[in-house]
């Protein structure tokens, strides 16, 4: 694989300065053209402000306070913020700080912690203007902002306690997580759930989970994707990206396509799915010194396995190993659409007594699904699983439940389907994971959620209950909203994320988790609720041939 290296370009015009105060230090930077996110991440090195979809401005990670107002720091100029009061959340005051760290913390509110110190500051903000913010005013301020890993029940909750304890009439604690909480078997559930190494603290919560765009040496190279296979290679992040000659990506008005049709026959339950994008809020990044081990994409979380056979990590050993410089190796939002794998899409038909086929989609150059079929057996022994070639971009079987739980979707409805009419208040849906996890769901008339789990030791109630609400808010998507557009030879058109129908805050409806009784050692059982809430919602919908059920109905 190719690569383009430009260490010494030809020297621009010197570039006057602009002046700002930075956390309450006046700092002066070059007037180039950057934006307050490279002037804050790249020129000063903060790194709280996380680069989650620049310049599209439409995750929030990077939210930081311009005169004491939030704002979205990728789409902001640098120069227009010339001679004002930048606020990152290290510069936030320190109790304040503190307060929402911790209660993040003890509402589990925080998983990976990539997008957490976006809506920190954004939630700090609205409290220091408001007198007890209500949970509609909470609404309206999260949708600046995407979590894809908490599912944002429990980011109201530890809203709720940082107002209450602001309020001079209650007596309520931001931190009323027992002292005695074992904050190492907390780590230890969200390791099982994530399938990577996690920490669990207040830490995290403020963005400290070790990513590798944080932990890079100063005078590393940065690569970024050249677009046409290989590799532009330069002294920044700004110069890499223009040597690639990037352009940022757009949503598209095309409609969802779905490449596969149902096998022929005498089914009784038929599914379409089409391609989805796991939509990780952190780009894939690594970085390396020459001789030396890369570091993990996959820092505090796993990204619901859409990190597993990231490129970045080989690259950059390779690039430092031939360069003898550390290299960093970056992917933006739109790298991560093109190049990172999609859940597959599948066609399935299904009879009375569970026999069936199920064809799953393969794109050029994707990996073997054999996995796939493999993981959908160990639930549906009666399920014939074909391996059909279509357009599209990069799938894999890697993602989480790949295989297993569409597999078990499709036999929790069936027998759903044989124990009355679909629709919603129907009696609730039970899933077993080949682990041997339980998840029982319920969804109300009204939405409401109820999810009863058996895991083993929970280790951790409230990280197995954040991550349990996660795979509720992720399952809901998957059924009602999720999907994205690719055009007849299979590139892929919706590049921003915003397009791929993540269920934002005020559409997730409240969650109720029941953790039941369970002396055998720990299992993972967030897939096991994401194929059983994804059951029970299509089942609540009334069976409609293909998903999302409701194209753009999300963000």
């Amino acid at each position: 694989m190719r690569f383009v290296l430009q260490l010494t370009p030809s020297p621009p015009e010197p570039a006057s300065a602009l002046t700002l105060r930075v956390d309450g230090i006046v700092v002066e930077v070059p007037d180039d053209g950057a934006s307050l996110l490279e002037v804050l991440r790249e020129h000063l090195g903060i790194r709280s402000p996380k680069d989650g979809c620049s310049p599209q401005g439409q995750c929030g990670c990077c939210t930081v306070w311009v005169d004491g107002a939030p704002r979205v720091a990728c789409v902001t100029p640098a120069r227009r913020v010339a001679g004002r009061d930048v606020t990152t959340l290290e510069g936030l005051d320190p109790v304040t700080r503190d307060t929402w760290a911790d209660a993040f913390t003890s509402a589990g509110a925080s998983q990976c912690g990539f997008c957490t110190p976006g809506i920190i500051m954004r939630l700090a903000a609205l409290g220091a203007r408001r007198a007890t913010p209500d949970d509609e005013a909470v609404e309206r301020a999260l949708l600046a902002h995407l979590c894809r890993c908490t599912g944002w029940r429990t980011i109201f909750e530890a809203a709720r306690q940082v107002y209450a304890s602001e309020d001079p009439g209650s007596h309520a604690s931001a931190t009323d997580a027992p002292s005695s909480r074992d904050l190492r078997a907390a780590a230890a559930r969200a390791t099982l759930e994530g399938g990577e190494l996690q920490t669990v603290g207040a830490g995290v919560a403020c963005g400290g989970g070790g990513f590798a765009e944080d932990t890079a040496p100063a005078d590393a190279l940065v690569a970024v994707p050249d677009g046409r296979g290989g590799w532009a290679v330069a002294s920044s992040l700004a110069q890499a990206r223009g040597r690639a000659g990037r352009v940022p990506g757009r949503n598209s008005t095309v409609a969802l396509r779905h490449p596969l049709e149902v096998p022929p026959g005498a089914w009784e339950v038929t599914l379409r799915t089409t391609f989805v994008e796991p939509a990780y809020l952190e780009p894939d990044a690594s970085w390396c010194v020459p001789g030396g081990e890369p570091v993990t994409p996959l820092a505090n979380g796993g990204a619901f396995g859409g990190k597993r056979s990231s490129p970045v990590g080989a690259v950059a050993r390779r690039l430092a190993d031939e360069t003898g410089r550390p290299v960093r190796v970056v992917f933006s939002r739109e790298d991560v659409v093109r190049l990172g794998p999609k859940r597959p899409p599948m066609a399935a038909g299904v009879r009375a007594d569970g026999s069936g086929v199920v064809r799953v989609g393969r794109t050029p150059g994707s990996p073997d699904l054999a996995p796939w079929a493999r993981a959908a057996a160990s639930v549906a022994p009666g399920l014939v699983v074909e391996e059909v070639a279509v357009a599209g971009p990069p799938v894999s079987a890697d993602l989480r439940g790949a295989g297993w739980a569409e597999a078990a979707v499709l036999l929790a409805v069936l027998e759903g389907t044989q124990s009355g009419a679909p629709g919603p208040g129907r009696r609730p849906v039970t899933v077993r994971s080949p682990a041997g996890a339980t998840a029982t769901v319920t969804i109300a008339p009204e939405g409401d959620v109820v999810v009863s789990v058996s895991a083993g030791e929970p280790l951790d109630e409230v990280v197995l209950r954040s991550y349990v609400v996660g795979a509720v808010h992720q399952a809901l998507g998957w059924v009602r909203s999720e999907g994205v557009a690719v055009d007849e030879s299979g590139a892929v058109l919706d590049l921003t994320i915003r397009s791929f129908g993540i269920i934002p805050a005020r559409d997730m409806p409240p969650v109720e988790v029941v953790v039941e009784n369970d002396p055998r050692p720990p299992v993972p059982v967030g897939d096991t609720v994401f194929a059983a809430v994804a059951a029970a919602a299509w089942l609540a919908a009334g069976l409609p041939r293909s998903w999302p059920v409701d194209p753009g109905g999300g963000t």
